[in-house]
């Protein structure tokens, strides 16, 4: 491989370059939590021109692959490739930079080359560019023959202000609005298949998460937490930072299955969740961190007896904010194909019990009404039970 004078990351915007006047905003939230995804790889310089951001290694050493795989998952970026840099000499871009890209062709078959000329005072225009290029790449390597339209390696060559950057594996990245750009919402994290799926789609909408997790012990284990602290762990590449608000649901749950018909009692627990979840968008509210705009769950429309379109309105009134249900149009293959994506499948499916799954009914409620609910809720002291749970809050942050 050619001695190249240094290798950078280029990072190319993803629907902020749509941007119009606070396109300058969203930059500053992707950068900063670039900084944060990265920080403990090493230490880079950081700088955006032209709907891109250059990251560059203070050392040379620093595992480059590395920091194109955590970038990959940063929302808010379209793709990401690692780049050699060269002076805007084609003569060296011809050579050294023909020879830097020997990895990437040595076992290819076929090529294209695009260009993309940002400095116009560069003497080639893009098509020379595209056309003398593609012929010192074949002198280099004459076992590669040219396909214009469906290359196996595509020779990325971008002329802009400062440098040369050359390349031939851009890796398209996870694109949507970086993370804090839509405010803050409060994930209900069951555990199961759908909650992570709707934490990642909500965060790709830009929205900074909380979650919180419901247990009941004994019904509930040990190893239920730990399943959930896992799933965190998975999320927060793409979620930039998770706070976890763990609450014990058992009394509340014993009181729902003592006192209220058993049709209704996965909804009421639901609607008790929600109240939980009120508490803590009013606590946080009185805090100086900013307040949640809106609550978000993995609820599906008709996946189960307590997801019909009467049990979510049921659900809702309980509600002090909006509920955003990424997943309400989707099906279970949609779901499972996400979660396979962003490996959470493996953990989700792992076979704890959750509050959700205990005490289930043999017949739920499909087609509720309020003014039953109200009749039902009316046999227990809800608000004392709540506040009791919520007292029993541990946090953790990921």
């Amino acid at each position: 491989m050619a001695q190249i004078a240094r290798e950078i990351i280029m990072c190319k915007y993803g629907e902020i370059a749509l941007k119009g006047h606070n396109k300058r905003t969203f930059e500053e939230i992707l950068v900063k939590n670039i900084k944060k995804a990265i920080a403990d790889i090493g230490e880079f310089r950081i700088e955006r021109m032209q709907s891109t951001v250059y990251i560059a290694p203070v050392e040379q050493s620093t595992d480059l692959d590395a920091v194109v795989a955590v970038l990959c998952k940063v929302f808010g970026l379209g793709a990401v490739q690692k780049c050699g840099v060269f002076p805007k000499d084609f003569a060296a871009i011809s050579t050294d930079g023909v020879a830097y890209l020997e990895n990437a062709l040595k076992d290819a078959k076929s090529f294209k080359v695009e260009a993309k000329r940002a400095d116009k005072a560069f003497p080639l225009t893009t098509p020379d560019i595209q056309r003398e290029l593609g012929g010192k790449v074949l002198d280099a390597y004459p076992h590669l023959s040219v396909d214009v339209h469906n290359p196996e390696v595509t020779v990325l060559l971008e002329i802009r202000d400062k440098a040369a950057y050359m390349n031939a594996q851009r890796l398209t990245a996870a694109g949507g609005l970086p993370v804090g750009s839509s405010g803050r919402g409060l994930l209900l994290l069951s555990g199961g298949l759908d909650s992570p799926v709707a934490a990642h789609m909500i965060a790709k909408r830009g929205v900074l998460l909380d979650a919180v997790h419901f247990m009941s012990p004994p019904y509930t284990s040990e190893r239920a937490l730990l399943k959930v602290e896992t799933l965190c762990k998975k999320l927060k590449p793409y979620l930039v930072h998770l706070r976890l608000h763990t609450i014990e649901f058992t009394e509340v749950q014993e009181a729902i299955r003592d006192n209220c018909p058993e049709e209704y009692g996965t909804l009421v627990l639901r609607r008790l969740m929600i109240r939980a979840a009120n508490k803590l968008a009013a606590a946080n509210a009185a805090t100086s961190r900013k307040p949640y705009g809106a609550f978000v769950t993995g609820e599906s429309l008709g996946q189960v007896a307590s997801q019909t379109l009467a049990a979510i309105g049921c659900t809702d009134e309980a509600a002090e904010l909006p509920i955003l249900r990424p997943l309400i149009g989707m099906d279970k293959i949609e779901i499972v194909a996400i979660a396979r994506a962003i490996d959470t499948y493996d953990t989700s499916t792992l076979p704890y019990e959750d509050c959700c799954t205990i005490f289930t009914p043999k017949h739920p409620k499909t087609n509720p009404k309020l003014a039953e609910l109200f009749g039902v809720e009316a046999r227990l002291d809800y608000d004392e039970l709540v506040t009791n749970a919520v007292k029993t809050m541990t946090i953790q942050d990921f």
